[in-house]
């Protein structure tokens, strides 16, 4: 690769980017870079530059963009590409040529990925590959940053098939397929018609060259019979329309094979069915004009009405404006005419090219075009692209995309930042939506806006092309009216969800605050106001205490249940000494109508029920002697009690329920574990099945996975088979999955 130091270069001399001298320049310095060395294809890389140069220039491109192209392709010889192109001409070329190098360079690899992913006939398909749909994607996002790239880029391609054709070496498949899935679509979006028929027709010529050949020689056959013909005819209409007053252009229409070839296709029809085998072009002053000149045309040629478009009421996403019309001649034989304004042919033959502005143009402009003008167009070019790049991805695109999912296109407009930053926002959008697109915090604190510089009320729908600056509070929410379809503050479904958002956070603020001022108010009368209220949530099985006051607002937690945890139920003390538990056998009697354990063979010891399996009656239980603490009691499924058993069988001994005590009955607690579909109030409901079977909970620990809410509660009972009859009304509550004691 060569390269150039800084040194080689000398600076900008300071003159007008316009000046034709700027041309001279860029060839002048990029011809040492490019001379002898050759593109993949084997073309001559100064040649394709000298000859993209030339096809901006016809496109009506400025000199500046001309002189571009050559350092576009000097680019890759530079050691340090940024440094010098700054140097020598400045930064937006520099940034023009690397972020064009860069595309190109994605090119290749995304060509190489989908040479690698099909097979070789995989190319003869019109269909779109996501392969190629990904390029697409990385294309636009490119293009988005500098819309010059679009030009310099389509020139290239079509030079490339240029020289393949004209040097009659074979063209890659993959970049013959890429053009015809990208390059051309994009001309098309964007107008360029010049470019896309001859894209379309070279790579069609390389892909199916028998096909191109049979049609080719289809045309030719009758060729010199048909110019004779039409030239009578463009001889007649000018003569006619001259009489009428009008002022007209009237020219033969190319033929393209591709179109041809394709509309043969879509409609299953041969080839003496298409109707603008034979085409005319009248090109008039005024658009008065071209409805008079249809009339004359109708008047005297019998009209195909289902062949008649009217682009000039209704035209076209990408701006193309013409009348279309189908008529037949005396002898029955079709011709197609189109009629447009020498406006609407130039926009038609160039799109965005015939009246392009560059960034650097400044206030003056290029051209006549105004600074403020080549925001309209950048606007117009890159909703062009954006809609395109919709179709594309869209799995129900259809193979042209030209005309289709315009009502998609419609239902969005694009407007400016301050700092002339695009926006896309859906069609009715106002100032608060553009807020919120920009940033949600923007968007809450959004109190007013201007739009080109006038203050408008926040509700005025914007237009594609208005400059939008919002006025915004330090601080504040939006208001409730922004929700109020009818007042239209809102069009944006993202915006209108931040809204929601904001004020379901103040709604849940409120129901924490109203939960904590009940807590506090029960710690008060408690006389706990000095209880850390983080231990207090985590003691009755809340993560925090925003959890617990938010159930407790609420309403889904009772107050008594804090009131328990501050005070539980009097335990049994307990003694280290194991010979300290014996007591007279009259306890044993006493205890035992308690409804307390009666250990079998050792009068009466001090127990424990364990913790691990929570025993109740009537529960199959047995005990376990512990080392100080008596006798620990456990159900006889318990898998703890089981390893105990195992390792220590000795100090396992024979206990039983005593006979319960009807008046002041012993409660014993128990878990229940849930587990359910999450939803609002689900605990509130559960917890009332509890409160209405008069049973008390001490104690909730929940959590919520993906959906589903896993709940243990903390019960106490005085009969586990009651229980079991309580668990079944809780396996009815909405939502419930399965709910089991622990």
């Amino acid at each position: 690769m060569k390269t150039i130091s800084n040194e080689a270069i000398s600076p900008t001399d300071g003159g007008s980017l316009e000046d034709a001298a700027l041309l001279e320049r860029a060839k002048a310095f990029a011809e040492p870079l490019l001379v002898g060395e050759h593109l993949s294809t084997g073309e001559s890389t100064w040649s394709h530059a000298q000859s993209v140069a030339e096809l901006i220039g016809t496109l009506g491109g400025a000199v500046s963009l001309q002189a571009a192209s050559y350092l576009v392709y000097a680019c890759e010889h530079l050691s340090k590409p940024h440094e010098v192109l700054t140097k020598a001409f400045g930064e937006p070329y520099a940034v023009l040529a690397i972020e064009t190098t860069k595309l190109v360079q994605l090119q290749k690899v995304a060509r190489a990925q989908a040479m690698g992913n099909a097979s070789p006939s995989a190319f003869a398909s019109l269909n779109t590959t996501l392969n190629q749909t990904e390029a697409v994607r990385r294309m636009l996002m490119a293009f988005s940053k500098d819309l010059r790239v679009v030009l310099l880029r389509l020139s290239s391609r079509l030079q490339t098939l240029r020289y393949c054709a004209a040097t009659t070496k074979t063209c890659p498949a993959d970049l013959a397929q890429e053009t015809l899935q990208v390059f051309a679509p994009l001309a098309n979006r964007l107008g360029i018609w010049q470019i896309k028929w001859e894209l379309e027709d070279l790579s069609f010529r390389f892909l199916e060259p028998t096909t191109y050949h049979e049609v080719a020689k289809l045309l030719d056959e009758k060729r010199v019979e048909r110019e004779s013909y039409l030239e009578r005819l463009k001889a007649q209409i000018f003569d006619e329309l001259k009489l009428q007053g009008i002022k007209a252009v009237v020219e033969g229409r190319p033929k393209h094979i591709y179109s041809i070839v394709k509309k043969m296709r879509g409609k299953s029809l041969k080839f003496d069915r298409i109707f603008d085998i034979r085409a005319l072009r009248i090109v008039v002053p005024a658009i008065n004009d071209c409805y008079a000149a249809l009339s004359w045309v109708h008047h005297h040629f019998e009209p195909i009405q289902e062949e008649f478009d009217d682009y000039i009421a209704k035209p076209k996403t990408n701006g193309y404006q013409s009348l279309h019309t189908v008529v037949r001649d005396e002898s029955g034989r079709p011709i197609e005419i189109q009629i447009r304004t020498q406006a609407m042919h130039e926009h038609a033959e160039f799109g965005v090219a015939a009246h392009w502005a560059y960034k650097e143009a400044g206030v003056k402009g290029y051209q006549g075009v105004s600074a403020n003008s080549s925001y309209d167009a950048k606007i117009a070019v890159l909703r062009q692209l954006l809609a395109w790049e919709r179709e594309l991805v869209s799995p129900t695109a259809q193979p042209d995309v030209t005309e289709t999912n315009t009502k998609e296109l419609d239902d969005r407009i694009y407007v400016l930042s301050p700092a002339a930053e695009i926006v896309e926002l859906p069609k009715a959008s106002t100032a608060v939506d553009f807020a919120y697109a920009v940033h949600t915090n923007l968007g809450h604190r959004c109190r007013g806006a201007k739009v080109d510089g006038v203050l408008v009320p926040l509700n005025t729908a914007l237009k594609s092309g208005q400059t939008v600056e919002v006025v915004a509070a330090k601080e504040g929410g939006p208001s409730r009216d922004w929700l109020n379809a009818e007042l239209g503050f809102l069009a944006s479904p993202r915006a209108k969800s931040k809204v929601r958002a904001w004020f379901n956070a103040q709604i849940a603020q409120e129901t924490i605050n109203k939960g904590r001022e009940a807590v506090e108010k029960i710690l008060q009368r408690e006389g706990k106001t000095s209880l850390n209220l983080e231990d207090l949530a985590s003691g009755l099985g809340f993560k925090s205490s925003q959890d617990l006051f938010e159930v407790v607002g609420k309403d889904e937690f009772s107050l008594r249940n804090i009131e328990q945890w501050i005070h539980p139920p009097e335990q049994t003390s307990q003694v280290d000494d194991l010979t300290a538990l014996v007591t007279k056998k009259s306890k044993v009697n006493e205890s035992s109508k308690k409804g307390a354990v009666l250990v079998v063979g050792l009068d009466s010891l001090m127990t424990q029920l364990a913790r691990c399996c929570k025993p109740a009656p009537p529960d199959l239980i047995k005990g376990f002697v512990t080392r100080g603490k008596g006798v620990s009691i456990h159900r006889q499924n318990c898998s703890n009690f089981k390893q105990l058993e195992a390792k220590e069988p000795d100090r396992v001994i024979a206990v039983a329920w005593g006979s319960p005590n009807t008046q002041t009955p012993i409660y014993y607690p128990v878990d229940v574990a849930l587990e359910a579909n999450d939803r609002q109030g689900l605990l509130r409901d559960v917890s009332e099945i509890f409160a209405k079977e008069r049973m008390n909970v001490v104690g909730v620990q929940t959590q919520s996975i993906k959906g589903v809410a896993w709940m243990t509660f903390t019960v106490e009972i005085n009969d586990a088979l009651r229980l079991e009859k309580v668990l079944g009304l809780v396996k009815e509550v909405k939502g419930v999955r399965a709910v089991r004691r622990r």
